[in-house]
């Protein structure tokens, strides 16, 4: 154990060899799906995800929540508990109204399609950030169907015009608001790193820099200490807000993750065709109405 880490673990109450923020080993809860991502805990109705390839968002006993799904991915909700929902193949943000309507968010820039919205977060104000990488394409920006030239985070106050807030991305992924929701952080999955950008009270984006890499980041959460717990290839990486690993979580090809439970204190990772399941010692930050 290198001195930093030991120093790191005893400054979050863990005594050397013992996790700082897992109260026991991953658990696999569920399988035998096709590719899951966008877990979100619903509260009473436990947890749900997205089977990309399966066209379908299931319940952990394998139960459809929603077909067809539009091949949705992330998944979250807003301040009123609607579900927001990134959907490929129809390349839009969707909200699921109260009498199960929906309502189209977004699909489109400027008057140009999406290239397929990949996950979603919703500030406190009401306001949807999403990103868009061009793994909706076939043949990503070179398919004959892109009408945008790059891949984006995007901004969007339900009922206003879509913004593009960041161009320069290869291929924008999982996103997280800060506790104070003063710094975005974005995983861009081909270049392997996270970037933190600080958010002016309009939603524009300043001062972009690379805070950590990793192999083939995805989606991530925040937690209410500020640490970035983010999926990747080798499992879920959990960093301080020194940018330093804290821990890694070994869970092969994570794809996503999100907190649940009735007490916030477990973490669902989605991962490849398994959902599994790590108690923590600490609460998370579960999405929608505020508690």
């Amino acid at each position: 154990m290198t001195a930093w880490l030991m120093t790191a673990l005893l400054a979050l109450g863990a005594a050397p060899g013992e996790s700082a923020v897992t109260a026991g080993p991953p658990e696999q809860v569920a399988t035998g799906f096709t590719f899951t991502e966008g877990p979100l805990w619903l509260g009473k109705e436990g947890l749900i995800f997205s089977d990309i390839p399966a066209d379908t968002m299931f319940r952990l006993d394998k139960s459809a929540f929603r077909k067809p799904s539009h091949w949705s991915n992330g998944l979250t909700l807003d301040r009123e508990g609607r579900l927001i929902a990134c959907e490929t193949t129809t390349r839009r943000i969707t909200r699921t109204e109260k009498d199960e309507a929906i309502t189209v968010i977004a699909d489109s820039f400027e008057g140009h399609k999406l290239n397929g919205p990949n996950d979603v977060v919703v500030r406190s104000d009401g306001t949807i950030f999403f990103t868009d990488p061009p793994y909706g394409l076939p043949k990503r920006l070179q398919d004959p169907s892109a009408e945008l030239d790059f891949c984006g985070v995007f901004a969007v106050k339900p009922g206003e015009a879509v913004r593009a807030l960041v161009k320069d991305l290869e291929t924008p992924n999982g996103l997280a608001f800060s506790p104070d929701e003063k710094i975005l952080y974005v995983s861009d999955t081909e270049r392997k790193h996270i970037r933190a950008f600080d958010v002016v009270a309009d939603g524009t984006l300043s001062n972009s820099r690379e805070i950590y890499t990793l192999p083939v980041p995805d989606g991530m959460k925040v937690d209410p200490a500020g640490r970035i717990w983010c999926s990747a290839k080798d499992g879920i990486h959990v960093i301080g807000t020194d940018g330093k690993l804290i821990e890694r979580i070994d869970i092969a090809e994570a794809s996503n993750c999100a907190f649940g439970g009735e007490d916030a204190k477990a973490l669902y990772v989605t991962a490849g065709p398994s959902i599994f399941k790590v108690r923590l010692k600490n609460a998370g930050v579960l999405p929608g109405p505020k508690r």
